[in-house]
């Protein structure tokens, strides 16, 4: 399944850090920046949650939670925020069908070797769980500003 703008984002209640268990649901009436992430603590993940730590009181400002999720285990999350400083949920899909909803679960290739993986993607829904916008195949550099200007102009 491919997702497009204006589609219902798939709800997911999935458990996070600190036992937490989140649903999508849980932030009707707010904006929502989901971001799927390969794994923890590894250099581009590491950047692109510290990016989303350092601006969540911006996004907050906007009515926007952050999100972050993996297939790593609640475990793996609760070990990376707490070595980074990490502000925000990051959720645990070990069976990936958050992952695969999204159409984040898609095949890589490292070394000639094929494999499924999670791709770095991000996508912002509005307060009434409609996507405004899909980023795939994300670049780290830059990216958490692009993702607030986005967030900034929806809720003018």
């Amino acid at each position: 399944m491919t997702l497009s703008i204006d589609d219902m984002a798939p709800n997911f209640t999935l458990p996070a850090n600190n036992n937490q268990t989140i649903s999508l649901s849980d932030y009707q009436g707010s904006y929502v920046v989901l971001f799927f992430y390969p794994k923890d603590d590894t250099s581009g993940c590491t950047t692109e949650a510290i990016a989303f730590s350092e601006y969540q009181a911006q996004f907050k400002d906007l009515n926007c939670v952050i999100l972050g999720l993996s297939k790593d285990s609640v475990k793996s999350h609760d070990k990376f925020i707490t070595k980074h400083n990490l502000t925000m949920p990051l959720l645990s899909d070990e069976t990936t069908e958050t992952l695969q909803a999204y159409g984040s679960w898609v095949e890589k290739s490292m070394y000639g070797k094929k494999y499924m993986g999670a791709d770095r993607s991000t996508f912002v829904i509005n307060p009434d769980g409609k996507l405004i916008e899909i980023y795939r195949k994300v670049k780290v550099p830059n990216h958490v500003p692009t993702v607030l200007e986005r967030v900034k102009l929806a809720s003018q």
